[in-house]
Order: structure tokens, then C-alpha cells, then sequence
């Protein structure tokens, strides 16, 4: 018992840790201007405006915040912001819930009787997993509260606590809508192959129940429109129920888009830092990855086909379960420990974007300073009209929107504030539209250049 508390400590330790490092990693990158609108203002406005008490309606989307993905997470989240309203409550909500994955890990790894040294390492290679860094680096993204919640619900499963695994369930599916394909996927395997057919039926028709209800009434009734990226499938179809049937019914499509050497690249970068643990005999819990891994593969959208977005979060707490049911079989190329961890450091190295600190990150750091002091000369909550890498630090209010060259038609009387960086003029911008703005600013008598250094103007509405 002595034993197991000491291990607990060590792992609490190791957890705090991580969660600190992912912390302050966020925060630097956001505090570099490497954040964005997309997604991290979106969110932040969001969760605001709940706080607030006012209609979540997200100005860079011009819609409810539920209908982006049926989150309903955000209401509890806002809770925070009534303490104090900072986008560094979703910064610290987001390194907490990856790092807290290791202690489900651990325990489920000591559940299927992997000794203590070998529970340590497959808590060590979840932390060591690239996705686990680069996910936290991308701005907020409301579904890694389920990877832990993931690992959760199948340890009350095994432990046959229902009230824990309900409430682990409810608590993903709040995340994201697409988590309910997840879900529903999990509790297959857990009817099938655990053979925990009351756990496999609540998830399975939780999350179908969920699925059906969050894209056909919900998003539709709160955005007007589909969910949220159909469009990447859309050689399948231009709704979510046409996709699945052009799914069941044209399997050739499906095929030809499915192998790809694109896809096969994504496979292996997946796999890479876990494939010394899996086997055949410890295969099975991959069923409940089988959603997020098709969604990803048959998708027109790059950024789903790599380890530096969130979207194959879902599928880690799965690779996870195959590795603890292949060591719990005896099977696996590495046993040892220390070989483990070497492992999962090498694929960190090489796949973790921290590099991203040393070059990318630094791309704006010569108006830094002018940055931060125009942004310190907004002191109200008005209407604001930036770039997309400074709008996350002016969500807090009812309306923000960023420059897009693509769409330049914009009222500039309908904000308090405008401010432009013409040396950095952000995502889907250009120095050329900046300047032209900056222009139309000078010439407009509804405006007062308050503040000009290193190419950052910042004008405030004077009638």
C-alpha cells in the first residue's frame, strides 16, 4: 500500500509538471501573437459572453457558439470567467486535462496487471506523445477535455462503476459533436470485445442519440447551416446524412480516397511513437479509434493528416488501451522500462513542435513591444477591428472581428477601435490591404490615430 502511495506521489508529480510546462508553453505562444481568431478567439468570445450573461454569438462566426459544434462545455467553462474573465483559464483547463490523462493511463495500465515500472513508462509515453505537446500549442480546443475523460469512463467500465462512466460520457459529448462517433465506437468495442454490455449499450446509444440530435437539430437551429466542416468531405456529399450514405454505398470512392500515400505518411507518423507496444493480440481497443482515424483519412483538409492539430486527439486514449492490452499479453517489442521512455523521448524530439520557439514563433517579435502597448490603449470594452493574431487578445467583448483581404468590404464606422500592423498584417491579410486601411483611417474625420510605432497604428472612433 506504502508502495503504491509512493508511486501516486511520483506520478503527481510528474503530472504537475507536465501541466505547468504545457501551461507556460500556451501562454508564451499566445503572449508571442501566435494565437488566432480561429480558434482561440472564437472560444474565448464565447466563453465570455456566457460569463456575462449575454448570447454567445460569435462575431467571427456571425452565429451561436452552439451551432459551431454543439460544445455545450463552454457554459460550465464560463464559471471560471466569472472569477475573472482571461483566455489563461482555457490555457490552464487545456494542460491540466492533457497532463491529468496520465493518472487514468497509470491506473488502467495497474488494472490489466502491468507491473509498477511498466505503468510509470506508459504514463511517461502518453505524456511523451508529440500530439499530447502540439495540441496544446494550437489554441483551445474544447475536445482535449475528453482525453482524459476517455480514459476515465473506460476505467469506471472496468471497475464497474456506472455513475463515473455516465458521467465521463456526458462530460465528452458536451466537448465536440463529433465525439459522439467516438463514443458510440467505444462502446462497440466494450459491448463486443470487453464484454460489458451494459457500459457498451449506454455508450453506444449515448452516443448515437448525441450524433443524431447535436447535427441534424441543434447546430442546424443554432448556426443555419450543416456542421462544421462537411465541406472537406464534400466528394461524398453536402450534408452529414448524404455523406454516411455515399459511405455505405460507394465504398469504391471511399477506398480510392482512403489509400493514399498522403494518408499513409499520416498512419505512420501516428503510430511511430507507440508501434513498439502494439500487437495483434492487444489490437481490439482500436475499434474506438476507428471514427477519428476515418474522419481524418477520407478528409480534403491537410491539417487532419498530421500530429500538429488536435484533430487526432480522440484516437490517443485508444492507442493508449492497445499498448496496456498488448503488455497485459505479453507481447511487444520493448518490456524494459528505461527503453520505453528512450523511445517516446526520441519521437518527442522529433516530432514535438518546439522548435516552433526558436523560428516561427518569433516571425512578429520586432513590433512586439509596439503591440502590446497599442493593445494597452484599448481600455473599454467598444468594438475592435485587428489582425486575426491579435483578436485573441481583445475577445473579451460583444464584437471583434479580424481583417481579411478576401473580404474587404467592411464598415469601418461600426467600430470603437481599429488596429493594424502593417509590417505583420496576419492570416488571410497583406501589407497591401493593411496599408490601404491604414489609409482610409487617415482620411476618415471619424477617427484619431491615438498610437503609430514600428508600422502599428491603432485609430479610435472619435464621433
Amino acid at each position: 500500500m506504502t508502495k503504491k502511495l509512493n508511486q501516486l506521489g511520483y506520478l503527481g508529480w510528474i503530472i504537475g509538471v507536465s501541466a505547468l510546462i504545457l501551461f507556460g508553453c500556451s501562454s508564451l505562444r499566445h503572449e508571442l501573437f501566435q494565437s488566432n481568431a480561429f480558434d482561440l478567439g472564437i472560444f474565448d468570445q464565447a466563453v465570455y459572453l456566457i460569463s456575462q450573461g449575454q448570447p454567445p454569438i460569435s462575431s467571427f462566426k456571425g452565429f451561436h457558439i452552439l451551432g459551431d459544434y454543439a460544445a455545450w462545455i463552454f457554459y460550465p467553462l464560463a464559471l471560471l470567467y466569472k472569477i475573472y474573465p482571461s483566455v489563461y483559464w482555457l490555457f490552464g483547463v487545456q494542460a491540466a486535462a492533457l497532463a491529468l490523462g496520465a493518472l487514468p493511463t497509470w491506473h488502467l495500465a495497474r488494472k490489466a496487471g502491468l507491473k509498477e515500472n511498466q505503468a510509470i513508462a506508459i504514463a511517461f509515453v502518453y505524456l511523451l506523445y508529440p500530439l499530447v505537446f502540439n495540441a496544446n500549442l494550437f489554441d483551445f480546443h474544447p475536445e482535449v477535455i475528453a482525453v482524459p475523460l476517455l480514459l476515465t469512463a473506460v476505467l469506471a467500465a472496468r471497475l464497474g462503476q456506472v455513475g463515473w462512466f455516465c458521467l465521463s460520457i456526458l462530460l465528452v459529448l458536451g466537448c465536440k459533436a463529433v465525439l459522439s462517433l467516438t463514443v458510440a465506437a467505444m462502446g462497440v468495442w466494450l459491448l463486443l470485445f470487453e464484454k460489458r454490455r451494459l457500459y457498451g449499450a449506454i455508450a453506444l446509444c449515448a452516443g448515437v442519440a448525441w450524433f443524431m440530435i447535436a447535427t441534424q437539430v441543434i447546430i442546424p437551429f443554432f448556426s443555419g447551416a450543416e456542421t462544421g466542416g462537411v465541406e472537406r468531405y464534400s466528394y461524398l456529399g453536402n450534408s452529414v446524412l448524404g455523406i454516411a450514405e455515399n459511405i455505405v454505398f460507394q465504398p469504391r470512392v471511399i477506398l480510392e480516397k482512403a489509400f493514399s500515400l498522403n494518408n499513409l505518411e499520416y498512419l505512420v507518423l501516428l503510430l511511430a511513437p507507440v508501434i513498439w507496444g502494439l500487437s495483434l493480440q492487444g489490437i481490439k481497443p482500436l475499434v474506438g479509434a476507428i471514427p477519428c482515424l476515418a474522419l481524418n483519412i477520407l478528409a480534403d483538409y491537410q491539417p487532419q493528416k498530421d500530429l500538429v492539430h488536435q484533430y487526432s486527439i480522440p484516437a490517443l486514449p485508444f492507442l493508449l488501451l492497445a499498448v496496456i492490452s498488448s503488455f497485459a499479453a505479453g507481447r511487444g517489442w520493448l518490456q524494459n522500462k528505461r527503453a520505453i521512455i528512450l523511445w517516446s523521448l526520441v519521437a518527442f524530439l522529433s516530432l514535438a513542435k518546439f522548435t516552433y520557439f526558436g523560428g516561427r514563433y518569433l516571425e512578429s517579435i520586432d513590433t512586439w513591444q509596439a503591440t502590446k502597448q497599442a493593445i494597452a490603449q484599448i481600455q473599454t470594452k467598444g468594438s475592435v477591428y485587428t489582425t486575426a493574431e491579435i483578436s485573441p487578445h481583445l475577445s473579451n467583448r460583444k464584437l471583434v472581428m479580424f481583417t481579411n483581404a478576401n473580404s474587404p468590404h467592411v464598415d469601418l464606422n461600426a467600430f470603437n477601435y481599429v488596429l493594424l500592423n502593417v509590417r505583420h498584417p496576419g492570416w488571410v491579410s497583406s501589407q497591401e490591404f493593411a496599408v490601404s486601411l491604414v489609409n482610409q483611417l487617415k482620411n476618415n474625420q471619424k477617427f484619431q490615430l491615438k498610437y503609430q510605432r514600428d508600422q502599428v497604428y491603432l485609430f479610435v472612433k472619435v464621433a
